[in-house]
């Protein structure tokens, strides 16, 4: 039992600092914030899928990367409570599979819908960009149909052929 706790927290660890990176890359190309923003970390949050242990990593991950690329505090507070909705739904997705197999086509969406319907608040109020709420929808949406439609649906379909050697199941 005390081994396998140990293993899930550092599955969560591992997550967050893969999380952290991804967000450092995309941020070093001007994509992980702003207005127009693809997180290419956002293709994660099928990880809870798999395991219930990549939750608390999405989340953790994401409030250390918005800390430590500059964010201001209730993006850190906001941005990172729309990923861990997102991760959430992915892990009730996981656990549920409405439609068997299938339902991985279901995993964009819980990602997608928190990230655009929270950050955009966030980007209007917090940053003050010129735009309107319906705009910013549009924008954060297109880039987590890119991070976690395209991207997270390429990863689950690598990670699905290995899942058993590489998750612990709770």
């Amino acid at each position: 039992m005390k081994n396998k706790k140990i293993a899930l927290i550092t599955e969560a660890a591992a997550v967050a600092a893969v999380y952290v990176i991804l967000t450092f890359v995309a941020n070093a190309l001007g994509l992980a914030s702003g207005v127009i923003q693809i997180r290419i970390s956002e293709a994660l949050t099928i990880l809870p899928w798999f395991t219930f242990s990549a939750v608390p990593g999405l989340f953790v991950g994401c409030i250390l990367a918005n800390m430590l690329t500059g964010c201001a505090l209730f993006d850190v507070i906001f941005g990172s409570l729309a990923t861990l909705l997102g991760a959430l739904g992915n892990y009730y997705i996981g656990v549920k599979r409405p439609g068997g197999e299938k339902a991985k086509w279901l995993l964009p969406l819980p990602p997608i819908l928190a990230n655009t319907l929270i950050v955009p608040f966030v980007l209007a109020y917090v940053y003050q960009f010129e735009g309107s709420i319906p705009y910013f929808m549009l924008t954060v949406g297109i880039g987590e149909v890119i991070s976690c439609g395209v991207l997270g649906l390429v990863l689950f379909s690598i990670l699905k052929k290995n899942e058993n050697s590489i998750f612990q199941r709770q």
